[in-house]
């Protein structure tokens, strides 16, 4: 991804000015008017944090680290920064959750229909669920009488499961299902490539650039 996103900048008449490793234990952003971090879960907070102190807006893609988001948003505020969090930068993954959400509160009066949500990654992806997988999940736990969500079957009626596929090179498939007895209703993104991840990702950096403040891609999409 990291490398795709390079690609992705420098077509669009960006310097990549630093790439970083996490074998690295000091960065030195003085030259940096922009991060992008998209990195692996166990060192995605010191990425964000360091940026934040060292007073460069920064956007990151990495999942599996969301249990310390509030302290990430805390202090972005405390020290005026600019941040960006998204489990997902395509522009249609995005799109996706909009629609997602709009179906949900369309949803919530027919308690005859089932809710299941799929996703589909390649094998190197590291967690499971997908951090695309549970925002969908949240957003429709926000919409409708779903209390939580869970990782493979359940038989609470209150939780929604999420089943989660790893196979050979998939960049990513979501689905989410309404089934009743005598009918399904089922949305689906699928991405192609990596590019679109990419893509986002750079249009995020170039959007923050002026910014103060903690944001998702809705801010930078106006939807």
């Amino acid at each position: 991804m990291g490398q795709t996103i390079a690609a992705i900048a420098k077509r669009k008449g960006h310097e990549i000015a630093a790439i970083f490793d996490k074998s690295q234990a000091e960065y030195d952003l003085s030259n940096i008017d922009v991060a992008i971090d998209f990195s692996v879960p166990d060192v995605a907070f010191t990425n964000i944090t360091t940026c934040i102190h060292q007073g460069v807006p920064v956007i990151s893609g990495t999942t599996g680290w969301l249990a310390r988001y509030d302290e990430v948003a805390a202090l972005c505020k405390a020290k005026q920064g600019a941040f960006i969090y998204a489990s997902n930068f395509s522009l249609g993954v995005n799109l996706f959750f909009a629609l997602n959400t709009k179906l949900a509160q369309m949803m919530r009066p027919f308690d005859q229909y089932e809710i299941a949500l799929e996703e589909i990654h390649h094998t190197k992806k590291l967690d499971a669920p997908s951090g695309t997988a549970i925002s969908l999940a949240n957003d429709i736990i926000s919409e409708t009488t779903k209390e939580n969500w869970t990782l493979g079957v359940t038989n609470d009626t209150k939780t929604l499961p999420i089943e989660s596929k790893r196979i050979g090179d998939v960049p990513g498939t979501h689905r989410v299902t309404y089934r009743s007895e005598v009918d399904e209703i089922e949305i689906k993104h699928q991405a192609n490539n990596r590019s679109g991840f990419a893509v986002g990702a750079v249009i995020a950096a170039e959007w923050i650039l002026t910014k103060k403040g903690v944001f998702s891609m809705k801010d930078v999409l106006g939807i």
